[in-house]
């Protein structure tokens, strides 16, 4: 049974900081993109990193400098780090994981930056 579960969203003030985590099971970790995605109220979910098996990593342009996408294929667990939040990171983050046709998500984790 593939799982895929999200941790660290919350609710924090313009400039601080949350480390998500996402811990799987039931797949072959290592071998998968693992990715983070968001959707804000009214609006398309979308990308905000990807994580490759071999370590490429990519990042949506609102999120460079800021967020960092790390993995522990030993823990099966990927990472997002978010720095210096702003309000228009507020949204449903969701964990991804693909390998060729196959493609699994979380259920979310929220995160409200408001002053």
């Amino acid at each position: 049974q593939v799982q895929l579960v999200e941790s660290g969203g919350g609710l924090v003030q313009p400039g601080a900081s949350l480390r998500l985590s996402c811990a799987t099971s039931g797949f072959s970790f290592s071998i998968y993109t693992m990715g983070w995605y968001r959707q804000a109220p009214g609006k398309q979910r979308e990308l905000v990193a990807t994580i490759t098996s071999t370590g490429k990593i990519n990042y949506a342009d609102p999120v460079k400098g800021r967020f960092t996408i790390s993995r522990d294929n030993a823990e099966k667990t990927v990472f997002l780090q978010m720095n210096s939040l702003k309000a228009e990171d507020t949204a449903v983050y969701y964990c991804n994981a693909k390998f060729t046709s196959l493609s699994y998500w979380g259920q979310g984790t929220q995160v409200t930056v408001s002053s």
